[in-house]
């Protein structure tokens, strides 16, 4: 049997290979740039304190709703129990985030975002919403409300009422 070797070029690239018709590759490729870009500041703050994406996705959802049930928070994440915990641990124990037992129920935990904890989250926001602000600074209002239905079009059918409902929308119409 021959001995086959194969390496690509570092000087040259191959050429593109054309994608089907059919596919928007121009919209895979810039959601791919776009989401490198704008998770690429916050990333920086984050390894500051040995943080990674998951950390900062629960300091937003926790900071932006106090009192946010542990469960709910595993559906908005869409994360296993086992991710969570590791995540949800670090930031307990370095007082970004404070955990209590539901009123009720006290099996149930609450998550509170310490002042520690929305402070980074607030720091963490601001420079994603530079981002957004210098990305629709140049477009007209009807092409900010274009792009915000865009992306509420992207999220799966039967979430985007929980979605809206989340960020502070009507259920009944896209943000």
């Amino acid at each position: 049997m021959t001995d086959v070797n194969f390496s690509l070029s570092v000087d040259r690239p191959s050429p593109a290979r054309p994608a089907p018709s059919d596919i928007p590759i121009d919209m895979i490729e810039l959601l791919f740039f776009a989401y490198r870009d704008f998770t690429s500041d916050p990333d920086a703050a984050l390894a500051e304190f040995g943080f990674g994406r998951a950390h900062h996705r629960v300091l937003h959802f926790v900071s932006r709703n106090p009192g946010l049930r542990v469960t709910d928070l595993l559906g908005i994440l869409s994360i296993t129990k086992q991710s969570l915990a590791r995540v949800l641990k670090q930031l307990v124990e370095e007082d970004y985030i404070l955990q209590e037992p539901g009123p009720v129920d006290r099996r149930e935990r609450l998550l509170f975002a310490t002042e520690r904890g929305h402070a980074l989250a607030l720091r963490l926001m601001r420079l994603q919403a530079a981002r957004i602000r210098n990305a629709l600074e140049d477009l007209p209002q009807e092409g900010q409300e274009a792009a915000r239905s865009f992306l509420y079009n992207m999220i799966d059918p039967d979430q985007r009422a929980d979605v809206a409902q989340l960020i502070g929308h009507n259920k009944d119409q896209a943000p």
